[in-house]
């Protein structure tokens, strides 16, 4: 895991296959706002594939979210040209044969905490580059 990532005490994950509804394997929070990471999963194989993350900080200092923060983000993003990761995650899955994807998510702006999501997302994307010269493979762009 990303040293950026383990102060955040809001966060979980859970796995999605091809066959599962992404609506329904989702615990990330509707009220939630932060970052998330999906790793692709096969077998013992294990790679970091895309980094995303929703709420908008204002001039102010408060948090601008979108209905169904992280929750909403996640299942209904747009990715692949596709309305809706429930639905172009499971084909992009099936094209790649990836077994399972594994989504952990983290609130890095609330009562406790107050990262802007798309720091936290810049900060672990810039150390992926580092790493591997190259972003994750479904981030097309930062």
């Amino acid at each position: 895991m990303y040293k950026e990532l383990k102060k955040f005490k809001v966060t979980k994950s859970f796995t999605f296959t091809p066959e599962d509804s992404l609506e329904e394997v989702c615990n990330a929070p509707e009220s939630g706002n932060g970052v998330f990471i999906v790793s692709a999963v096969n077998g013992e194989d294990k790679e970091l594939i895309m980094v995303g993350s929703t709420g908008t900080i204002q001039n102010d200092g408060t948090l601008k979210s979108k209905n169904g923060g992280l929750y909403d983000k996640i299942v209904n993003g747009h990715q692949f040209a596709k309305t809706g990761r429930k639905y172009s995650w499971p084909a992009q899955m099936k094209l790649e044969n990836i077994e399972r994807l594994e989504v952990s998510w983290f609130e890095t702006f609330n009562e406790k905490n107050k990262a802007i999501p798309t720091f936290i997302e810049g900060q672990v994307l810039q150390n992926f580059l580092d790493e591997n010269g190259r972003l994750p493979r479904w981030n097309v762009a930062f």
